[in-house]
């Protein structure tokens, strides 16, 4: 949810805007399972409990895959889709230093972020993307813990790199943004992208890499809400 914190207070001044915790994720539940189409009915549950019955859907880098997955499932439930440097695709293994990094890190031993900060330098050398994971601690009885359950993500890891394998097609308006300086969307994804969401268009922020919403906020909320409105 605090990923696209910054997103959500640009949107709501004109829209309802419902931020998401996924499983496994911030204050939501824990559980050892996270298929795309597990999670894509979490949202669809979460939906049916707010009595929502079809909204404009964001999400994301894996956020992004959730939405993709519900706007193909359920489409009849997705006004617009939105999707943030993510293609429907298998993607290799690439994150296994940054879960050992996390799982690495004695909260028995520290009380201070900066302190996690230090040892998380040893695995992960950007301080932007240390600073993003680790605000995943958080506080309690003054004791560290993360809000994530990072051993159920390491063991769902080779569900959260799968592609799309269904047959659906969402035919509804469908924006992908890319970061001009992420690899995480390429020429050879365009084909399976337009077969799956034949009326999507795409728009690259230069300067941005994976983080673009973080990078450039003022940028990204201005194409998301001039999509939001068209």
């Amino acid at each position: 949810m605090e990923n696209l914190n910054m997103v959500a207070k640009g949107l709501a001044g004109q829209y309802r805007v419902t931020s998401m915790d996924v499983r496994n994720h911030g204050s939501s539940f824990h559980e050892r399972e996270m298929e795309y189409s597990t999670m894509a009915q979490d949202v669809i549950d979460l939906l049916d409990h707010l009595g929502i019955n079809e909204t404009a859907i964001l999400g994301h880098s894996m956020g992004g895959k959730i939405a993709m997955e519900v706007a193909l499932t359920s489409p009849e439930r997705v006004s617009k889709l939105i999707v943030a440097d993510i293609a429907p695709v298998a993607y290799p293994a690439h994150h296994q230093h940054i879960i050992q990094g996390l799982q690495s890190i004695d909260l028995t031993a520290i009380s201070k972020r900066k302190e996690a900060d230090e040892q998380l330098a040893r695995y992960v050398d950007n301080l932007g993307v240390r600073q993003f994971l680790l605000r995943n601690l958080a506080i309690s009885d003054g004791k560290l813990h993360f809000k994530c359950h990072l051993d159920y993500i390491a063991a769902c890891y080779p569900q959260i790199m799968k592609g799309y394998q269904g047959q659906g097609q969402y035919q509804g308006k469908t924006l992908f943004i890319k970061g001009g300086d992420s690899d995480y969307i390429r020429a050879e994804h365009r084909e399976i992208i337009q077969k799956l969401y034949p009326g999507s268009q795409a728009k690259i922020i230069q300067g941005a890499g994976h983080w673009l919403h973080a990078e450039k906020t003022s940028i990204f909320n201005k194409i998301v809400g001039d999509f939001l409105q068209s």
